[in-house]
């Protein structure tokens, strides 16, 4: 079995990138990939038959600006149906670790709005199976702007389901103040993002590069285009809350054909930089560890 994954940072120029750990969840895996064999990953399993995801946020800090790219899944601890959990509330505290407090967070991108992503979007986590006893007091990140696609936002403020956000934590809170971004759409010297839907509606991947050598290896934060690194070598598998499987294992394609990056995947255990090595047998998950450049 593997395990959640730790604090660690990639440089691309001058600007860097750094995951910041919330939490962890345990998921049986027939449930979260329906129609995978794992006969071949077993080290990647417990005893149970449960996989580990990693639950965090990408800390950019790009001259002046501080950027976080999601939201962990909160300070929660529960038990979800069918023999799993999730546990988290160690953003704040990782954050604190690098130097940063929340007012220092000029701008929160939401890759999409599943809860997992959301979580400290107000100081009441939205709790994956019962709804929340309280409202929330305010944001978290008081001075950042929000953002996310439109799409995305559409989508999850006329529908509910299994892993929607909050209304009362998360979406109310939001109304009024999120901002939606445009595909292609630059938010600071280096940094675009990208519509990558399937996974959600109007799921989003982050990319960084250097602005001073733009044909320069980049960073590509990719929300949950990949939920596990063994996906790098079987990319037909579906997570069971893929809204369009189909589109969403286009983009994981796409994604994994694209040259000169390395990939940053918060779910991923162990390493979340890493990048895709081709060898004779296929496609494979390569760690970029602690401090190396894009």
């Amino acid at each position: 079995m593997t395990l959640p994954a730790h604090r660690a940072h990639v440089r691309v120029g001058s600007t860097i990138v750094t995951y910041l750990p919330d939490g962890h969840g345990i998921h049986p895996a027939a449930a979260t990939f329906p129609d995978a064999d794992w006969t071949a990953y077993p080290d990647q399993l417990d005893d149970e038959g449960r996989l580990t995801l990693s639950f965090g946020a990408f800390l950019l800090e790009a001259g002046e600006r501080r950027i976080l790219v999601d939201l962990g899944v909160g300070a929660v601890d529960v038990e979800l149906p069918g023999g799993g959990g999730a546990v988290g509330g160690a953003l704040l505290k990782n954050l604190a670790e690098v130097g940063l407090s929340a007012d220092d967070i000029d701008t929160v991108v939401f890759t999409h709005l599943h809860l997992d992503h959301v979580g400290w979007t107000t100081d009441v986590p939205p709790h994956p199976v019962d709804p929340a006893e309280r409202a929330p007091a305010g944001l978290t990140f008081r001075n950042a702007r929000h953002r996310v696609a439109e799409a995305e936002w559409a989508y999850w403020t006329r529908t509910g389901g299994w892993g929607a956000p909050d209304r009362r934590v998360v979406l109310e809170p939001l109304s009024g103040v999120v901002e939606f971004l445009r595909d292609g759409e630059t938010i600071a010297p280096g940094i675009t993002v990208h519509a990558t839907p399937g996974h959600t509606p109007g799921h989003l991947a982050v990319a960084v590069a250097d602005p001073d050598r733009p044909e320069a290896e980049r960073v590509l934060i990719v929300g949950d285009i990949l939920h596990s690194a063994v996906q790098v070598a079987e990319p037909d598998w579906s997570f069971a809350t893929d809204v369009d499987p189909g589109r969403a294992l286009a983009v994981r394609r796409d994604v994994l054909a694209t040259p000169d990056a390395v990939l940053a995947a918060g779910h991923v255990t162990g390493h979340v930089f890493g990048r895709v090595e081709r060898t004779a047998s296929g496609t494979v998950w390569a760690p970029v560890f602690d401090g190396g450049g894009a």
